[in-house]
């Protein structure tokens, strides 16, 4: 029987792969496991998507106390003191002794006994440099936590951030090397970085990167259809979960939520999760019964089945999507939720979607994620700002394939989960030089934190 952490590190072993990303191994993991307690669930995926989110804090921490090459060092074992550190320093509700020893039996538990003595005095040197005290700046000896906050403080200027204290200054100083710390400290790559304090300053920059670390907020779309959003309310509350409606009609929020599968409704499809930005873009759409629409990047479907519940499961959606197995989640969704109004369609690579005209046609692009960064982990080791370049490239060429699907006097909406102006505003003001036949009639910003991720959408009609 596996530990959280020999747990943990397997998973991100898988991870370092590069074969599946963190939250797609998390769930197969979690639906095959049936020993680990509800609490040490909740630890296994704290820990796997912390220490990926984390990287570059925790070996900032790390590599001043190993004494040899950190590429010297096995990636197993990295990924071992990597585990230690992020419960040494980042979290607060583990003692020193048992994130140590823990993790130290860890590497029993996965064939490197031999490696215990030194992980466990490298994890114990640091360990006698994390004191116990908090201070809410930005320090060289001070490391962010990663805390949920009440979704109203993130929407403030400067959320409650508290930072743990070190006895040694292991992070570059804020006041002289404010690129390097906010790298550093928060874990984010330098470009990056770059680019937010350019645009929005250091305050601001902070509060998105204090959010990407934070344990994403999970929202609810409830589907009205079968039941009112105050009904389903009093369902969650009779169960003993809480949650709170948010801005948009079919919103809710829920600040301590169980398991996905165990909240009432699930299998009787009254609910589906999707972030609260992301119910916006459906909805910009302005979906009716009876319209023909085209989604040409559908899977895994939360706004393809966001759609037909607009709708109201009459008309016809065309779901269009290159990746079968995200398809095929697709298809179960729109199941488990008793839409039948979409079909289902799986392009090839090159080969071009499917021909109009459609009333509406909805473009959710791929992109670089960068308002999301708090729920695929791996996202922004991913970021490169050179491939910036390839990625618009390919959102111009299906904003194209879109226009000449829409019927004349149609809707388009273009989407993206980034926070980058080249994928979105920019790209849309060139594609209004090209086609001056199109007019903008609703543009959105969603800024990370208020009070949800971050992303663009745009509303175009087609005249």
């Amino acid at each position: 029987m596996k530990t959280v952490r020999s747990a943990a590190a397997e998973l991100l072993q898988r991870c370092r792969s590069g074969r599946a990303f963190a939250p797609e191994l998390l769930d197969q993991w979690l639906a095959e496991d049936t020993v680990l307690s509800g609490p040490d669930r909740r630890l296994l995926t704290q820990l796997v998507c912390g220490v990926i989110r984390r990287r570059a804090t925790l070996d900032a921490l790390i590599q001043p106390l190993v004494e040899r090459p950190w590429s010297a060092v096995e990636p197993v074992l990295q990924d071992l003191l990597r585990l230690g550190a992020y419960q040494l320093v980042v979290l607060t509700h583990i003692p020193a002794y048992a994130a140590v020893d823990a993790t130290v039996s860890a590497a029993g538990e996965l064939g490197w006994p031999r490696a215990k003595g030194f992980l466990n005095a490298v994890l114990r040197r640091l360990a006698a440099l994390v004191s116990e005290d908090f201070v809410s700046s930005p320090a060289a000896d001070a490391v962010p936590l990663d805390e949920s906050l009440p979704l109203e403080s993130w929407s403030a200027d400067s959320p409650p951030l508290r930072y743990r204290r070190l006895r040694q200054a292991l992070l570059p100083d804020p006041q002289e090397q404010s690129l390097e710390y906010l790298a550093a400290a928060f874990s984010l790559p330098r470009s990056l970085v770059s680019r937010w304090l350019e645009r929005q300053g250091w305050q601001e920059t902070i509060r998105w990167a204090a959010w990407f670390n934070a344990p994403p907020p999970l929202w609810l779309r409830v589907q009205t259809r079968r039941v009112s959003r105050e009904a389903f309310r009093d369902c969650l509350a009779a169960a003993g979960i809480a949650s709170q409606p948010g801005p948009h009609p079919q919103s809710l929020y829920l600040p301590d939520p169980p398991p996905v599968r165990q909240i009432p409704g699930y299998a009787e499809g009254k609910f589906t999760v999707q972030d609260l930005s992301a119910m916006l873009v459906a909805s910009a759409l302005e979906p009716h019964p009876g319209m023909r629409i085209l989604d040409l990047c559908a899977a895994p479907g939360g706004k393809t089945t966001h759609l037909a519940e607009l709708m109201n499961d009459q008309g016809h959606v065309l779901a269009c999507d290159i990746h079968p197995r995200r398809l095929e989640t697709l298809r179960r969704l729109a199941q488990r939720l008793g839409l039948n109004c979409i079909e289902p369609h799986l392009l090839h690579p090159q080969e071009p979607p499917p021909s109009g005209p459609f009333d509406a046609v909805l473009v959710d692009a791929p992109c670089s994620n960068t308002g999301v960064l708090h729920r695929r982990p791996e996202a922004r080791w991913r970021w490169r700002t050179q491939d910036l370049k390839t990625l618009t490239r390919r959102q111009a060429d299906l904003l194209r394939q879109a226009l000449a699907a829409v019927r004349p006097g149609g809707t388009l909406v273009y989407a993206t989960c980034s926070l980058e102006p080249e994928e979105n505003e920019r790209l849309i003001q060139e594609l209004l030089r090209a086609f001056p036949r199109l007019e903008v009639e609703e543009e959105y910003h969603a800024i990370p934190g208020r009070p949800a991720d971050g992303g663009y959408h745009v509303r175009l009609r087609c005249r």
